[in-house]
């Protein structure tokens, strides 16, 4: 534990206050939006023990409060000095408050929080030990930021892990900086609309904006944050970051006010909760002096209109070198493994030649990699690791998240949001591949749970196979065909499909001819799996919530609807229910009242009243306000009289108004 007083002081808050969830924009201005989150912060203590406590002290010494200093020298403390897991999230909130509002703060804190970072461990090349996930698409763009801007606010100074100058890390951290920035514009993001890493990505790159002293760093920033918001605009419900995620975990997709980015949204765009429960940029964003939030995003986030988006995110390992990325490259290793290609079989030899260089044997994160190096060693010797994670593809490979094709659907009644044949027979990890929302919590979707508890994936977060989807505009069809093969990571225990679809969140629940239906004011849900179900009734936050279909297959369709399309619920309960339907093996055939006819199947093209319907290579961006190549160079985005340009290429940000 800390030598350093951990006491709050006399006015700290002793309990909770919670926020109100807005489903509509709670108030018209950001400075009003920006008001109610200082008095938020003012009225509540910090989360719960986490990386991220020292954010809420930050703002409350910029609220006009008194910071609780504990909570900020327990965080350097515990994650910074002890190299711990998520030290890198908090690393940002001292790189704020020194920059920003050192005087707030006391001349011990100050002293404190220079030695942690002086001697903080930026990258897995520099010397020591640590338990710290380094290499992930927000992991590297956090260490790298926090590295630079170290640097540039110490120049001179030795850092003592490592021997070098600030100028130094300036000049190791910049081209791995413009090199994320640089694929995150043109491809988007391997942790796609993540409602949990999409906030850590944003935390760097608000530090970057407002403190870089070089400008290219600080407007390609602005332009990364304005696609962030954008991609959130164009997936969000009242609120709700309810779309398919690249990354997401249990509690983040059945709980609205658990989402790691409702408070940005609340801030932001007027909808949402200030929860406090694992948020680290909203701070920022409040705090920021040089982002302002383009009018038109605002506009896209609250529009009532009816719109589809696909967008295109993501690259493919085996098209590596149209990236510049070479497989024999440590630097190139680094960009690879953002999309956690550990064991692909174009990247074995290259990770294994990182854990050594690395020492990530010694890494907590890879303590099965450790528990088999002798064997792993073996193999190598004999050039047979890239045919072995050939041989097990399908679940060494789990994690990794390549190409995505994404489709959302969104009405002034609810939204429907896919992966579209995202890797359909693979193992999962964290990949939530669709969502149903209606609503603050009344949301549906499905997994495999492949166990019961455990690591990801298990029995709520990611998949154990991932499905086969896809989506026409408010109808969806999900088709599973459960690996029963062993794995070397993960072997499947569990042989069925499962539903949250939680009752008490929605007005009415019921069931007709194998069909649940359920409304949420004015808004419709229909629900089907060919396999018979049952409620789970066991004590638990699961009951009466989830909806178990036993069986290895099984096809899930899901419909929505709402009043204005479809009159009263009775109604689409009828409509639907006269609907035919019919299944042959893993084959479906649905005359959806809605959309026309639908055929598909785990093989074979998905057709809509017999016409192909296209469910790879769509653009960057293909929606209502633009329409983009992929990879993007210019994104120009129109709604009304407002707009944005950003040119790429000529490092130029546009943009009719700002929200002020």
């Amino acid at each position: 534990m800390s030598d350093h007083p951990t006491y709050p002081p006399a006015n700290y808050p002793k309990q909770e206050t919670p926020d109100t969830y807005s489903t509509t924009v709670f108030a018209p201005s950001f400075e009003q939006r920006r008001e109610a989150f200082w008095q938020h912060i003012l009225h509540n203590p910090a989360p719960e023990h986490n990386s991220k406590r020292a954010y809420y002290e930050v703002a409350r010494a910029a609220a006009g409060g008194t910071p609780h200093e504990g909570i900020i020298h327990e965080t350097l403390t515990e994650f910074i000095e002890a190299r711990a897991d998520c030290a890198d999230f908090a690393l940002h909130a001292i790189i704020r408050m020194l920059y920003q509002i050192p005087e707030h703060f006391s001349q011990e804190l100050r002293e404190h929080a220079k030695t942690a970072i002086l001697g903080f461990k930026y990258w897995p090349d520099e010397p020591g030990r640590d338990d710290m996930c380094t290499w992930t698409e927000n992991h590297q763009i956090l260490f790298a930021t926090a590295a630079y801007l170290v640097g540039q606010m110490y120049p001179d100074e030795v850092f003592s892990n490592t021997g070098h100058t600030g100028r130094q890390k300036i000049e190791l951290s910049r081209p791995r900086i413009l090199r994320w920035l640089d694929l995150r514009f043109k491809t988007g993001f391997s942790e796609w609309l993540s409602n949990v890493y999409y906030d850590k990505d944003l935390a760097a790159l608000l530090n970057l904006l407002d403190f870089a002293a070089d400008e290219e760093l600080r407007q390609r920033a602005k332009m990364i944050v304005d696609l962030l918001l954008f991609d959130m605009a164009l997936n969000s419900f009242k609120g709700v970051f309810g779309s398919t995620h690249g990354r997401s975990y249990e509690e983040y997709k059945k709980w609205a006010r658990l989402e790691g980015t409702t408070d940005i949204a609340k801030l932001l765009f007027g909808t949402g909760v200030f929860s406090g429960y694992d948020n680290m940029s909203v701070v920022l964003f409040a705090m920021s002096e040089n982002y302002r939030l383009p009018q038109v995003i605002f506009d896209i986030a609250n529009t009532p209109a009816t719109f589809e988006n696909r967008q295109r995110m993501g690259i493919k390992v085996s098209e590596a070198k149209r990236w510049g990325l070479k497989f024999d490259n440590l630097e190139d290793g680094m960009v690879l493994l953002s999309l956690e290609a550990y064991l692909h079989p174009h990247t074995a030899n290259l990770t294994m030649r990182m854990f050594d260089e690395f020492n990530w044997w010694e890494n907590a994160f890879f303590k099965d990699f450790a528990n088999h190096k002798r064997l792993i060693d073996t193999i190598r010797r004999f050039d047979l690791l890239p045919w072995l994670a050939r041989l097990l593809e399908r679940d060494v490979c789990r994690n990794t998240r390549e190409e995505v094709n994404i489709y959302t659907y969104r009405t002034s009644d609810y939204m429907l949001s896919s992966a579209l044949h995202y890797r359909p027979g693979y193992g999962g990890d964290q990949q939530h591949i669709w969502q149903a929302t209606l609503g603050p919590d009344a949301v549906c979707f499905t997994t495999h749970p492949p166990r019961r508890d455990g690591p990801t994936p298990n029995y709520w977060t990611g998949s154990g196979t991932l499905p086969r989807v896809v989506q026409h505009k408010n109808v969806l069809i999900a088709i599973y065909n459960l690996s029963r093969a062993p794995g070397l990571y993960v072997t499947n225990q569990l042989f069925f499909t499962h539903a949250w679809l939680p009752r008490d969140q929605f007005d009415e629940v019921i069931e007709r001819k194998g069909w649940i239906f359920a409304h949420k004011d004015t808004s419709y849900l229909a629900l089907h799996s060919r396999r018979p179900y049952t409620w789970q009734q066991a004590a638990g936050e699961d009951n009466n919530r989830e909806i178990i279909a036993e069986g290895q297959q099984n096809i899930w369709i899901c419909e929505l609807g709402s009043q204005q399309e479809n009159g009263n619920f009775s109604t689409f309960v009828k409509t639907i229910c006269a609907a035919p339907l019919s299944f042959n093996g893993l084959r479906v055939s649905y005359q959806s009242p809605a959309q026309g006819r639908l055929e598909f199947g785990w093989k074979g093209p998905y057709l809509l009243n017999k016409e192909e319907i296209r469910t790879h290579e769509f653009p960057r961006y293909d929606n209502l306000y633009t329409q983009v190549d992929f990879p993007a160079q210019v994104v120009e985005i129109k709604k009304d009289a407002n707009w944005s340009r950003l040119d790429w290429e000529r490092d130029n940000r546009k943009a009719s108004a700002f929200i002020d």
